[in-house]
């Protein structure tokens, strides 16, 4: 078919200062224009939590959308993979937290209740595959956490995004860090949230648009890390009260060598981990996952 001159792709992301440092580029800072050659697309990004993103993804409500890996089997037969803007913990990632003094052995055998993120993301699936039958959960909303453990709601939480650099300031101890124990005990990286396309832009938009939406994406990545100051500047507006040092370290930490690409070795982690949380029968049958991934990947100019 042949290719319209210009296609508007809606791209959702998270209020957060990792995603917000990755796709300012698209748009502009406070939507000024593209920071960068956007080809023939034309971006408008929209925001909402995790959790809410994971359920219009499965109502195909973007085009571009930030997933957890976990729903990556729900959605998996209107959306691809993009290899680039992933969140990984590469030794790190959502906190298993308590008051202090409750031990891992403890919230197994007393089956304590713990508050999580959302019923279809990563933090989830990855502490049912740590405490296994015994878990029992409720999902609230992900900036809720802290206080529901602090003042008694709940004997544990999970948390996620600036929580997991937060959370001992607040009062709270550090029971198990999922991102490390996952390291620790598979030897690979945990593969947290990526972004998603959806596969019917290739009809859409013609053969190659979705290599080519993806360059668009690395491009993106590029900028933002070749223009550091300007995108934790930026990033900073999403940071939810923490300060700039926070920020900074927020980006560090999910603003990578895995993001600009998941390669060989994230694609793998990728399929080990879905297909391991489908054996345990907590996610659905992933298949064989596959990525979108850019016709062209130039770094030149990105300092990690």
């Amino acid at each position: 078919m042949s290719s319209p001159d210009r296609l508007t792709i809606t791209l959702a992301h998270s209020p957060d200062p990792d995603d917000a440092f990755m796709w300012w580029p698209l748009v502009g800072l406070d939507g000024a224009g593209p920071a960068i050659d956007t080809g023939r697309f034309d971006f408008q990004l929209e925001t909402d939590d995790i959790e809410s993103l994971n359920a219009s993804a499965e109502d195909s409500v973007y085009d571009v959308t930030a997933i957890s890996i976990a729903q990556y089997p729900q959605v998996r037969s209107e959306y691809i993979l993009t290899a680039c803007g992933a969140s990984v913990g590469d030794g790190y990632g959502p906190k298993l937290v308590t008051l202090p003094g409750v031990e891992l052995e403890r919230i197994r055998e007393e089956r304590l209740l713990i508050a999580v993120p959302g019923e279809r993301t990563t933090a989830l699936a990855t502490s049912r595959l740590l405490l296994g039958e015994s878990m029992r959960w409720e999902a609230i909303p992900f900036d809720q956490i802290d206080a529901a453990v602090l003042d008694g709601r709940f004997q544990a939480g999970v948390v996620i995004h600036e929580g997991q650099l937060t959370c001992e300031r607040s009062g709270l101890e550090i029971v198990v860090d999922l991102g490390a124990w996952w390291q620790e005990t598979r030897g690979t990286i945990l593969p947290l949230g990526g972004n998603v396309a959806k596969r019917d832009l290739e009809q859409r938009g013609g053969d190659g648009t979705l290599a080519s939406l993806s360059g668009v994406l690395r491009a993106s990545l590029d900028h933002a890390l070749s223009n550091r100051a300007a995108s934790l500047e930026w990033a900073l507006k999403f940071g939810r009260g923490i300060d700039k040092a926070d920020a900074d370290r927020f980006v560090e930490m999910y603003v990578n060598r895995w993001t600009l690409e998941f390669g060989e070795d994230g694609e793998a982690a990728v399929q080990s981990f879905l297909d391991e949380a489908h054996e345990a029968g907590i996610l659905g049958n992933p298949g064989t996952v596959d990525f979108a991934r850019p016709i062209v990947a130039d770094v030149t100019g990105v300092d990690l």
